[in-house]
């Protein structure tokens, strides 16, 4: 087997959020079969204006679709507290957190990159949700990460807002130092890291992307096919030839049917 899974995502898309716990949790069965995942920040809005594409929502008829499915994808995911943002629009412009993760990815441990993502999601769509297209706010989410943040995935549901930092929860239990924070804000600015998110913005766009979460996915023979959204992961694992277990109707009578 073996192959790789490249994850383009923003914080501003909710399926990025759930690919990206989605592939978190599965992350150690994935390995046992040689496969790869990789995380790549990208700007949705470039996206939607490199590819013609347009969010869901301004469409009347898939905005309300939309209230279904975004309930049916949460119900994956038992437990998972989830708040849409009053005004979307209005915090979409997820840049400096994108150009930040950009910086933490180059300078930083693979994990420390993963968790910084994982919170700065959390926060944004976690109630109170965090406007994270500002920059203080950006610091501040920065200066709240726990050191082994898992979220979800440690059963961490509750929506409340972080906790100061107190003598029980002292700097040494966060993820970053003031002076690593100051570096990664300084970081966000710099040409390098701006580049390096259009650059990333631009590799999606070239790989067919018109949405988020786009993955394009490597099979063990250096063939690549790409897949759009959080609820294609049946048809992943089947291109990568991994084992999975099939979706199957149990009849009437059966007594497998009985709950």
């Amino acid at each position: 087997m073996g192959g790789k899974i490249d994850c383009y995502l923003d914080i501003v898309s909710f399926y990025s959020y759930l690919a990206f716990l989605d592939l978190i949790k599965n992350r150690k069965a994935l390995e046992s079969h040689s496969v790869e995942v990789e995380f790549h920040p990208v700007f949705l809005g470039g996206i939607n204006q490199g590819s013609g594409n347009k969010p869901p929502w301004t469409l009347p008829a898939k905005a309300v679709y939309g209230n279904y499915d975004a309930r049916r994808s949460i119900d994956r995911f038992p437990g998972l507290a989830i708040s849409f943002p009053e005004d979307l629009m209005a915090v979409a412009m997820t840049v400096v957190p994108l150009r930040a993760l950009h910086f933490i990815k180059a300078k930083f441990p693979r994990q420390t990159f993963e968790t910084t993502m994982h919170y700065l999601m959390y926060r944004f769509w976690s109630a109170p949700n965090m406007d994270l297209s500002k920059p203080q706010n950006v610091a501040q989410a920065l200066s709240e990460i726990p050191l082994n943040f898992r979220g979800y995935l440690d059963g961490a549901i509750s929506s409340s807002t972080p906790q100061p930092i107190t003598a029980q929860n002292s700097s040494s239990n966060l993820l970053f130092t003031p002076s690593e924070i100051k570096q990664i804000m300084e970081g966000a600015s710099a040409s390098e890291f701006k580049d390096r998110l259009k650059a990333k913005t631009q590799e999606a766009l070239d790989l067919g992307a018109f949405g988020a979460p786009w993955m394009w996915v490597t099979n063990s023979k250096g063939k690549g096919e790409p897949f759009f959204g959080s609820d294609r992961f049946h048809f992943i694992y089947k291109y990568l030839g991994l084992p999975v277990q099939e979706l199957a109707l149990i009849p009437a009578g059966d007594r497998r049917a009985k709950i």
